[in-house]
């Protein structure tokens, strides 16, 4: 089985829920400190298939695997005889197996274990950040470690060069023409609006489509094979397939194939218009610094529109309060804050009367951000203060 040649400097471990969410961040992490950092990482994941779908290299039938210089492991209920790395990241609050947690605990010098989790706006964050937690009978300490927008959290992921790719990319026709043909989309329509929908199963979507056939404004919709297909098949009146279109009125929809996390960036740098959800794609889509929509991972409670509010507040902060409220408004429409999700033709067009102002808003937000320390860099500073 393929291995790396020492022992890893980093475990991760990462349960998928979310589909998508959780491996793209573990993925994206794991790459970087292994590029950027020089570490070797070994990456735990209990669900291979989703991992396929953003890392195509990822033969499903491999219990070991060596990907990009990454280790990666088929989490099961079994849990091998290794000795843990220098530093033990478990990816929002899942469970590490007992048995790995014990030879932690006799290893000397004991790894440094922390917690990275789920990213929030919220104003208790910051206190929470980087809090130790010891361990009720072994001796571990577990940190946990908080994503986030400002200098008093972990910050949000981001490769150093990432600024500079999105502008390459912008800046070279040929380049363009070239992710879009690699994704068999040729000839996109030069006037149209460009948005891409990747959401999950959402009824506003069927409102979203009817607005934009029934309008003046010429729409293209990029819409790659997720939990939004359902919706747009039900629109088209048919099963759809990757490379298929649907032309309706001033509507056009292209569908994708699901693509790797590089081409996800280069999908959401060339469009006008970005409808994202959970974390991975929220947060790359503000690297992206154009306009977004974000449908977030709905829990039972209603505890993601505290998030969803929490993140507005300091979105819209430097927007003017009309612009703002319509923000406020189509997320929370989006996002079924009041009930059903459903969007109105109206609230619709305010958005579309704000774009100009949400385009510099965008532009101005990635570039605040940009000036924080990236999560990967933080995590690692972090945990060589705790060796």
């Amino acid at each position: 089985m393929p291995t790396t040649a020492r022992q890893p400097d980093w475990d991760i471990f990462c349960n998928v829920i979310d589909n998508y969410g959780d491996i793209g961040v573990c993925w994206r992490l794991a790459r970087q400190l292994s590029s950027e950092h020089g570490l070797l990482v070994r990456l735990w994941v209990d669900e291979l298939a989703a991992f396929h779908n953003i890392c195509p290299e990822i033969d499903l039938q491999l219990p070991v695997q060596l990907i990009q210089g990454i280790e990666v492991r088929h989490w099961t209920n079994s849990c091998p005889d290794v000795i843990p790395a220098t530093v033990v990241l478990e990816a929002f609050a899942c469970r590490l197996p007992d048995q790995f947690v014990t030879a932690m605990a006799i290893r000397n010098p004991k790894p440094v274990w922390v917690n990275l989790d789920y990213l929030s706006a919220e104003d208790w964050v910051a206190g929470c950040h980087a809090l130790p937690s010891p361990h009720p009978h072994l001796p571990l300490t577990k940190y946990f470690f908080f994503p986030g927008f400002t200098e008093t959290t972990g910050g949000l992921l981001r490769e150093h060069d990432l600024g500079n790719r999105r502008h390459a990319f912008r800046d070279t026709p040929d380049r363009k023409d070239d992710f879009w043909g690699t994704l068999g989309v040729p000839g996109l329509p030069a006037d149209a609006l460009r948005v891409s929908l990747f959401a999950y199963e959402n009824p506003a979507i069927s409102d979203l489509l009817s607005i934009w056939a029934e309008g003046r404004e010429s729409v293209c919709c990029l819409a790659p094979l997720s939990r939004t297909q359902l919706a747009i098949e039900a629109f088209a009146g048919r099963s759809l397939q990757a490379g298929d279109i649907v032309t309706k009125g001033s509507l056009e929809i292209r569908m994708l194939p699901f693509v790797a996390q590089a081409d996800y960036d280069k999908l959401l740098w060339s469009c006008d218009i970005n409808f994202v959800r959970g974390e991975d794609s929220f947060v790359r889509a503000q690297w992206a610094a154009r306009p977004m929509l974000w449908h977030i991972y709905p829990q039972s409670d209603s505890a993601h529109l505290v998030k969803l509010r929490a993140f507005l507040d300091i979105y819209c902060a430097s927007l003017p309060e009309a612009i703002a409220e319509t923000v406020r408004q189509l997320h929370g429409a989006w996002n079924g804050e009041n009930g059903p999700s459903r969007i109105s033709r109206d609230l619709w067009q305010a958005w579309m009367k704000a774009l100009p102002a949400l385009n510099r808003h965008a532009m101005e937000w990635e570039k605040n951000l940009s000036k924080q320390e990236d999560l990967c860099s933080s995590l690692v500073r972090f945990c060589c203060s705790k060796l």
